[in-house]
């Protein structure tokens, strides 16, 4: 037998593999699927091989790998493979198979799996920059564009010898948050976006009491990675300003400039914002800073220190409302915890008219909620008065519910 078998509840994913130097980087993306509870089918081409060989394929799969249609012919896998797959992906797509997905060709085993499919095919390019930016590339990322498969962006940085440039696979992290986003929601990456401006905040500011100490918070600044990885799988143009995060890996198609404090991060949003369609501040931003920074370390024996005397930060999500130019799209976020008298969700709504953004997200927080884990879930509100709940989910599938709120409302 060999397409993959999976239990009900057990995606089935195939997983093709291209022949480029990046094939390597495709065992890390199968090791995170399968562990991530999905059944995965290896599908290399011959070039693949010739980087990371069969049995690599086979021990981190559990599955047979083959390459050709002449191989186990009585179970038809050149049909049965798309044909009961739930998402395929093919990292590395070389502008090869690039080329061959766009006109139909058939002459091994992926191209057939890909001619069969009828699930979502997510292709994410490797190549030189310069292959990339060919126009017999661009049109043939064009055509698969419009037949409704999603070809991702590929990243910036090292390729092969001592090149550097746009054509980059991107990390396997992004390419398999990518695949959940598309198995949950198949339609959650359409070419919406192209054209426009993308500027957003992520993490949480940290503002510094002594060269050793800092207040800050909890914010790992995942969520506004989603939402400037999706922005951009989806066509934006993406500015995004990033405070203290984890160890969150640049997302492929998006510029990032860093950032500290609250008045570091307002300074880039105010600067970036001036020439964005869309602002998105999903930051964590400090609602306090020491007024004096201390020289030196405070240090335990120190008798009776001094109390921090705290003043107010700015509020930049406020500022950039004030400031915002006709047809500016502005997106806030709050993080809010209910009490005895008021729920999130009312907090929510009042902040909202409050700042006068058009879109607030409304996360609950604590008990390990929206801070510092994977997935997230709340409320997006309108100045309009509509209220569209987001149910529990991966921060991807939260950001592509808000970019399908705002695309439609962006002036072009």
């Amino acid at each position: 037998m060999t397409e993959p078998v999976a239990a009900p509840d057990r995606p089935t994913v195939i997983l093709g593999v291209g022949g480029g130097i990046a094939a390597y980087k495709a065992c890390e993306v199968l090791r995170r699927l399968t562990e991530s509870g999905h059944a995965v089918r290896v599908v290399p081409t011959d070039g693949a091989l010739k980087f990371v060989g069969a049995a690599t394929f086979e021990a981190l799969s559990g599955q047979p790998v083959q390459t050709g249609v002449f191989e186990d012919v009585p179970s038809v896998p050149h049909v049965k493979l798309g044909q009961n797959a739930d998402l395929v992906v093919v990292a590395p797509a070389t502008a090869n198979l690039i080329a061959k997905a766009a006109h139909g060709l058939a002459d091994d085993l992926l191209t057939n799996t890909l001619l069969t499919a009828r699930c979502p095919v997510l292709l994410v390019p490797a190549m030189h920059t310069e292959m990339w930016e060919h126009p017999a590339t661009r049109a043939n990322v064009a055509l698969l564009r419009s037949r409704g498969v999603v070809v991702a962006e590929p990243a910036s940085g090292r390729l092969t010898g001592k090149d550097t440039g746009k054509g980059r696979l991107p990390e396997p992290a992004e390419i398999v948050d990518l695949a959940r986003l598309l198995l949950a929601r198949p339609d959650a990456l359409p070419r919406d976006l192209e054209g426009v401006h993308v500027a957003v905040s992520a993490g949480g500011t940290r503002e510094p009491l002594d060269p050793v100490r800092y207040l800050g918070n909890r914010s790992s600044g995942r969520q506004g990675w989603a939402l400037a990885r999706v922005a951009a799988q989806r066509g934006a143009r993406v500015t995004l300003v990033a405070a203290h995060t984890a160890d969150l890996v640049t997302p492929a198609g998006v510029d990032v400039r860093r950032v500290g404090s609250a008045l570091e991060l307002r300074d880039a949003m105010h600067a970036v914002a001036a020439t964005a369609d869309v602002v998105v501040m999903a930051a964590a931003v400090a609602d306090f800073r020491p007024v004096d920074l201390v020289e030196h370390k405070i240090k335990k024996t120190d008798r009776d220190p001094d109390p921090v005397a705290l003043t107010r930060n700015p509020d930049i999500l406020a500022e950039l409302v004030a400031a915002r130019r006709p047809g500016q799209v502005v997106v806030g976020f709050a993080a809010e915890t209910g009490d005895a008298s008021t729920s999130v969700l009312e907090y929510g709504r009042a902040k909202l008219k409050r700042k006068g953004c058009d879109w607030l997200v409304v996360n609950a927080v604590g008990d390990g909620r929206a801070f510092e884990v994977e997935d997230n879930a709340g409320w997006l509100l309108s100045a309009d008065g509509a209220e569209t709940p987001i149910p529990h989910g991966s921060k991807a599938r939260l950001a592509s519910a808000v970019w399908d709120a705002v695309a439609p409302s962006v002036e072009r």
